[in-house]
């Protein structure tokens, strides 16, 4: 889907358009696994568009779970417009990262040793969910991405990171995300007391890099280290 177009795009839909979404699943069992990946797709994909990540970042004892927003798209409005343009997309798919979220730590992999992730318009969606919901992750990972919202929206985000790391990478010709939200989204980050790693890189458009694979597999090896097991 042209992220400049959203005329197809049925905002008529009822209350929780992601509700009976699927999640999809790649790797060990939670039950087996020392940490735990949700990662989401970006505008015009789906969760089978995502999943190849895991390969590309190879940590093992690894669970992935990538979630199919509905109509490919997780809100149809740009996600630096009003957030009513948005609604109810947004907050059904907000509402769908935390019944994962909640899945992943009933299967037994507890906050800590579980990592936000997510790529263009899933970025965005993982940055904000991981704000609205601030405590210590396993990591958060955004590859171009920003909170979501028009620059006056206000960021008194509540609770603390306490640590975690985030890693946000973004190219200075990115149509899509400007460099100044990431910036700001970084900010909003480290005030909540996260470790954050912004990365901006030269000439890069829209697009994931190998250093920004390689920032994640840091933040991914970490997170299912032995010792972190419960």
């Amino acid at each position: 889907m042209n992220a400049d177009t959203y005329a197809n795009f049925d905002t008529r839909s009822h209350a929780d358009p992601h509700g009976a979404q699927p999640v999809r699943t790649l790797g060990p069992s939670l039950s087996d696994a020392r940490a735990a990946v949700i990662i989401l797709h970006g505008r015009g994909a789906d969760a089978n568009d995502i999943l190849p990540l895991a390969d590309e970042i190879d940590v093992p004892h690894v669970r992935w779970l990538a979630p199919d927003a509905a109509n490919n798209a997780w809100y149809p409005d740009r996600f630096m417009q009003p957030l009513a343009n948005n609604e109810p997309w947004l907050t059904s798919a907000l509402a769908l990262v935390h019944r994962t979220v909640e899945q992943v730590i009933s299967g037994g992999v507890p906050i800590e040793r579980i990592v936000l992730a997510g790529f263009s318009q899933g970025a965005c969606l993982a940055l904000e969910y991981a704000a609205r919901n601030a405590q210590r992750y396993g990591g958060v990972i955004a590859f171009a991405g920003g909170l979501i919202g028009p620059d006056d929206t206000p960021r008194d985000y509540a609770g603390s990171f306490s640590g975690t790391p985030v890693f946000i990478g973004v190219g200075d010709q990115d149509f899509h995300i400007p460099v100044s939200r990431s910036t700001e989204s970084a900010e909003v980050f480290t005030r909540l007391g996260a470790q954050v790693d912004l990365r901006v890189y030269k000439g890069l458009p829209h697009t994931i890099v190998d250093d920004q694979i390689q920032a994640a597999r840091v933040i991914l090896t970490a997170a299912a280290r032995e010792d972190n097991r419960s």
